[in-house]
C-alpha cells in the first residue's frame, strides 16, 4: 500500500479506515429481512377479527336459539307477559322432548282465536308445557282433582299458578304417535290441549311444528332466569320419558 505524500491524503486514509470498521450494510446469513405488509392488511385483519364473531353468533341465532316475546299470560307465573324468552331450537330434532319441557310451537290448528299470544319473528306460536308423550293417556276427573297420566296423579304445585286448579273440567285424552299434549301453567287462561279436542290434530301438538325448549327469559333485566322444566314431577310415571324426530 502507498503511504499518502501530504497531510490532506493522511487525513482522508484515517477517514477511510475509520469508516471501514462501521456497521456492514449485507444481510447477515440465515436471517430474513421482515416484509412489509401490504397496504389494507391492517383492515383486512380487523374485518376477521370482528366478522367471525358476529358470523358465529348469527349462525347460533338461526340453528341454536330462537328468541320470542310473550304477550299472553297462559303461563303465569312461569312466565308473564312482556317476558321474552330463549329457547333451544335443537329440540326436538337434535334434543329429545321430556315431560315438563316449555315448548314455544306453530299454532297447530288456529288456536290463536282464543288466545292473544304473539312471537318477536311471527303472529303464529305459542307456548306451553309439555304434559303427555306419545302413547300416553292424560286425563282429570276435573274441580279438585289432580292430572294423572297412564293412571299415576302428578302433583303440579312447583309450576301451577298459585289458587288455580289443575283443571276446572274433566277430559281423557290418548296421545297419538307423533304429537304431544300441552298445556299452560295459567290452568285458568290457557286454550290449551284440553280446549281443542274436536279440530284436525284433536288438541294435540304435532312434533314437527315444535320449534324449541324455552331455557330462560332474558328480558326485562328483573325477570332473568332459567325456566325450570320439572322433570322431577313426572319421575313415577310409567312409559316412554322423552321423544324426538
Amino acid at each position: 500500500m502507498q503511504l499518502p505524500s501530504n497531510p490532506d491524503e493522511e487525513r482522508d486514509l484515517r477517514t477511510m479506515m475509520v469508516a471501514d470498521h462501521g456497521v456492514d450494510p449485507s444481510p447477515v446469513p440465515g436471517r430474513r429481512r421482515p416484509e412489509p405488509k401490504p397496504a389494507g392488511a391492517g383492515w383486512r385483519d380487523t374485518l376477521v377479527w370482528c366478522g367471525v364473531p358476529v358470523v358465529i353468533i348469527l349462525l347460533l341465532r338461526v340453528f341454536v336459539f330462537g328468541m320470542y316475546a310473550i304477550p299472553s299470560g297462559s303461563m303465569e307465573n312461569t312466565i308473564m307477559p312482556g317476558d321474552r324468552v330463549l329457547t333451544l331450537s335443537l329440540a326436538p330434532k337434535v334434543v329429545d322432548l321430556k315431560r315438563g319441557d316449555i315448548v314455544v310451537f306453530k299454532d297447530p290448528s288456529n288456536w290463536l282465536r282464543n288466545e292473544q299470544t304473539d312471537s318477536i319473528f311471527g303472529k303464529d306460536r305459542l307456548i306451553k308445557r309439555l304434559i303427555g308423550l306419545p302413547g300416553d293417556v292424560v286425563e282429570c276427573a276435573g274441580e279438585g282433582s289432580p292430572v294423572t297420566i297412564n293412571g299415576v296423579a302428578i302433583d303440579e304445585s312447583a309450576y301451577i299458578r298459585p289458587g288455580v286448579a289443575p283443571s276446572s273440567f274433566p277430559f281423557r285424552v290418548e296421545v297419538t304417535e307423533g304429537h304431544v299434549f300441552v298445556m299452560g301453567d295459567n290452568r285458568s287462561n290457557s286454550a290449551d290441549s284440553r280446549y281443542h279436542q274436536d279440530d284436525e290434530e284433536n288438541g294435540l301438538v304435532p312434533l314437527e311444528d315444535i320449534e324449541g325448549v324455552a331455557l330462560a327469559t332474558y328480558w326485562p333485566l328483573q325477570r332473568i332466569g332459567a325456566l325450570d322444566s320439572h322433570h322431577d314431577v313426572f319421575a313415577d310415571v310409567p312409559g316412554a320419558d322423552s321423544v324426538g324426530l
